[in-house]
């Protein structure tokens, strides 16, 4: 049975026995040697620092650029299509170019009934703001003919009442749905739900308010049934666009999609499939794929030139350290005819090497993050860079690149130390 007399005291491992050894003497012995090249060290420190700073400055920009783009896809929804007709450019099936090709209701029917096709909405457009009029209060407002399924298209929020309905659009009904800005202009504090507006001497009643997050000019907005528009205003069946979602699709599935679309609706109405001014189309998931794809290959440039720059300074830490390596030979002799093992000699250099980089790098990234956080203040209604930012993983993943730098950067020199022959080293002068 083992006693528990002094032989069975538990020795400390080697790993403790060195990490025991930086105490105050080696940390004052440490400083004492950064401070007798205050010149070297401070630009040796700054290289860190600076190639730090620019990549956390660096990153923070590409986020806000990329929140910003973002941002302007907002308002609609990203697995969305937009088509359009225009006049034709190029002679087909007998005709010739210049035809002003029209949508119309079977149109719309047409694409309906495609497989696919998850939400459809066809839009009349009243070129132009109309006076709307309610009482005594009146103002100028865009007005515009939709289906029920404008409302997905477009993320609208309804705040009160609803939106409008397949009855409203089937049996032609006067109904309007007002932004919030319709509202507080025309009926300040009054409810609005079930009063009647006047749009160019027609009565429309109120059934909706809708918030929506494209900003003013989506809440000036007045939708009322597209069959209504259509005959109002004297222009029955017309549909000037028309937009629907492809649901769960992946982005070929959707370009697919769009691509049975447009040759649907260029065979009813006798256009060259080529003819890009006669129908046209845009295809937003394929748009906010190519947009994040430029963003990647953005972000990974950023990495590229901020650790091309942290390399550069971990050259520097490299290159200073093996010339105190080179100025301290004969104390490493001494050290290691007084007993020093070649690992603790590694140590003593890779903690120094590890101090400069890592007191440097963490300044750096201080700055850098002090720095994205008051322009995100300052950026926060930019359209172009909005909210810039530096996440936590980003962060931790730069601390870990700067420790790991400092080793390496001291890896060398290290072991350079630890090969000195202490009777060569003690010759040395």
């Amino acid at each position: 049975m083992r006693t528990s007399g002094p032989a069975s005291v538990r020795r400390p491992s080697r790993i403790a026995r060195y990490l025991r050894r930086f105490g105050p003497d080696s940390l004052d012995e440490l400083f004492s040697t950064l401070r007798r090249n205050k010149l070297r060290t401070f630009l040796t420190s700054l290289s860190v620092a600076w190639g730090t700073f620019m990549l956390v400055v660096l990153l923070g920009a590409g986020r806000g650029l990329e929140n910003g783009v973002t941002w302007e896809f907002r308002d609609d929804a990203l697995n969305s299509v937009w088509v359009w007709s225009g006049l034709t450019s190029k002679p087909f099936a007998g005709r010739g170019p210049g035809r002003d090709i029209r949508f119309k209701n079977p149109d719309y029917d047409a694409i309906r009934r495609m497989p696919g096709i998850d939400k459809l909405t066809g839009r009349f457009y009243l070129w132009g703001e109309f006076q709307v009029r309610f009482g005594e209060r009146h103002a100028a407002f865009d007005i515009l003919g939709s289906h029920p399924d404008q409302r997905h298209l477009e993320k609208t929020e309804m705040k009160e009442g609803r939106y409008l309905n397949d009855r409203d659009v089937l049996e032609r009904r006067k109904v309007a749905v007002i932004g919030e800005l319709v509202r507080t202009a025309l009926f300040r504090q009054v409810d609005p739900i079930g009063k009647t507006i006047e749009i160019r001497g027609n009565a429309y009643r109120v059934i909706g308010v809708f918030q929506d997050q494209g900003g003013e000019n989506e809440l000036r907005k007045i939708y009322v049934p597209i069959t209504t528009a259509q005959l109002v205003y004297n222009d029955p069946g017309r549909i000037h666009q028309m937009m629907f979602t492809v649901g769960d699709a992946s982005v070929d599935q959707s370009k697919a999609l769009e691509k049975s679309v447009h040759r649907l609706l260029a065979a009813r109405h006798q256009v060259s499939m080529d003819d890009k001014r006669a129908l046209r189309t845009q295809n937003n998931l394929e748009r906010f794929q190519k947009v994040t794809a430029v963003f990647t290959w953005v972000n990974g440039f950023v990495w590229f030139v901020s650790l091309g720059t942290l390399l550069a300074g971990m050259v520097s830490v490299s290159n200073i350290m093996l010339i105190s390596v080179a100025e301290r030979t004969r104390e490493i002799g001494i050290r290691k005819a007084l007993g020093a093992t070649p690992l603790a000699l590694v140590w003593m250099v890779i903690f120094e090497s590890l101090l400069i980089t890592a007191t440097a790098g963490y300044a750096g990234l201080v700055a850098g993050v002090a720095l994205v956080e008051a322009a995100a203040e300052r950026l926060k209604e930019t359209p172009f860079i909005r909210d810039p930012s530096v996440d936590v993983r980003t962060a931790l993943l730069l601390t870990g690149l700067v420790v790991l730098a400092g080793v390496l950067a001291g890896l060398f020199p290290a072991l350079r130390a630890a090969h000195v022959n202490p009777i060569t080293a003690l010759r040395d002068d």
